[in-house]
């Protein structure tokens, strides 16, 4: 089964070897190509399920138990891999009810090893680079991106370069970074100009970039689609809800989606709903405008994550919402944070930029075009603890324009026996 790097605008084809990132031809962004254009007797549904709790690798890892449909033929001792995926599928009744439906089910990326969906497109973006003899890997990074690819070229002996914005990247990521050795540079820029920075700079120095511009990044992250829908018996739900950022991973799940339709693991699609913040909504602009003239804007929103104004993945976005007949909606800050009160307040959390799943979910309800009875799959990207400073500035009051609508309150108590006695009896369900 042979595979290729081909332009999604030109269809001009690459080596799979190359170091390359946009096609030389037209600048259009690249896909790696699998030839799975037709179903084949070497890939189905029985044989991924044979591999479910595998203990060796590389099929322990939720992303290489899909071999076949990642990366076929590579020697298994290239892997470089932190037995990412095997993420949990929640059914939640109390957060599809706050949503206004029937079924809703939320796949927790933040179960990863470094918390956050990206380490499935970190083991398939490092794993090339080692394939490619590469010492030296970088990205631009909001947070989530620099502390899984801190993590993962320490596992292969590589040195990690990280491009930071100077201001508002959450501790909880940054942190990850530092302990995982990378070189951090911190850039009186927002990410948008590091992205370019760390573009050019790769280039000239010869590092090897792994940022989702590169298609082996969206590879492992299509692996998100494959395992959920395993999770689900291979029964297509109605709805996939994914909070967007740089387009990644809606790109890497439209592709991963027709991928499973070609291969017959599925035998429809779903449609795709994008949710952008209200601060950092370029997609959802260019899909109000009918994609005739795209603009960047300058992003600002408490969801770090998603803090981004001019997506790299764009044109990928636009192709599988066509795919899916998708759609793209905003959410403001305080309809994230509400709804991330929610989910953490069902007990397994998630960072700001995750909930607009369930955020975007509750407002395409309340507009009608997701109707009670529908299957909604929703993702979270990011664990709790990435930005705990949004969540306890929440529930404490503090964030500038946002109210606690869904406050757990701190509560002050003296060193007092029947003081404490009466506190808890007033909270007493």
């Amino acid at each position: 089964m042979p595979s290729s790097l081909q332009c999604i605008d030109c269809a001009q084809q690459y080596p799979i070897q190359r170091q390359i990132y946009a096609c030389e031809s037209c600048g259009g962004l690249l896909d790696v190509r699998h030839d799975i254009d037709r179903p084949r007797a070497d890939i189905s549904a029985a044989l991924f399920d044979e591999r479910l709790g595998a203990l060796d690798a590389p099929y322990n890892s939720g992303v290489w138990r899909f071999k076949e449909l990642i990366y076929p033929g590579i020697d298994d001792s290239s892997i470089v891999s932190r037995m990412e995926g095997n993420t949990n599928l929640y059914e939640l009744p109390r957060v599809a009810a706050y949503a206004g439906i029937d079924s809703l089910f939320l796949k927790h990326e933040g179960e990863n090893p470094t918390g956050s969906f990206k380490d499935r497109g970190m083991t398939t973006g490092v794993t090339q680079a080692r394939i490619l003899g590469m010492t030296r890997v970088a990205c631009a990074s909001t947070g989530n991106t620099s502390a899984s690819m801190a993590s993962y070229a320490a596992r292969a002996g590589m040195q990690g370069i990280i491009f930071l914005q100077n201001q508002q990247i959450a501790l909880g990521k940054l942190a990850q970074g530092i302990a995982f050795g990378a070189t951090c540079l911190q850039i009186d820029a927002d990410f948008d100009r590091n992205m370019e920075l760390a573009r050019l700079i790769s280039e000239k120095l010869g590092i090897y970039l792994l940022n989702s511009i590169n298609p082996f990044r969206l590879e492992g992250q299509k692996s998100i689609m494959f395992e959920a829908l395993q999770q689900l018996r291979w029964q297509t739900p109605d709805w996939i809800v994914v909070p967007g950022g740089n387009l990644g991973n809606s790109s890497a799940f439209g592709k991963g989606l027709l991928e499973m339709l070609q291969v017959g693991l599925i035998d429809r699609l779903p449609r795709l709903a994008i949710i952008q913040a209200e601060g950092a909504n370029p997609l959802y602009r260019h899909f109000r405008g009918g994609f005739r003239q795209f603009e960047a804007v300058k992003a600002e929103t408490i969801a770090s994550a998603i803090k981004i104004g001019n997506p790299v993945n764009l044109q990928k976005a636009i192709r599988a919402l066509e795919w899916t007949s998708g759609l793209v909606e905003e959410v403001s800050d305080q309809q994230i944070m509400d709804a991330k009160a929610v989910v953490d307040g069902v007990g397994i959390g998630c960072e700001p930029a995750s909930a607009c799943s369930v955020a975007g979910t509750k407002k395409l309800v309340e507009r009608g075009l997701i109707k009670r009875g529908d299957t909604v799959l929703g993702v979270l990207t990011g664990h709790v603890l990435k930005d705990p400073e949004a969540t306890i500035g929440y529930h404490a009051g503090k964030l500038p324009r946002l109210q606690p609508r869904y406050a757990n309150k701190m509560l002050q108590v003296d060193d007092n026996l029947d003081e404490i006695i009466r506190v808890l009896g007033e909270r007493a369900p």
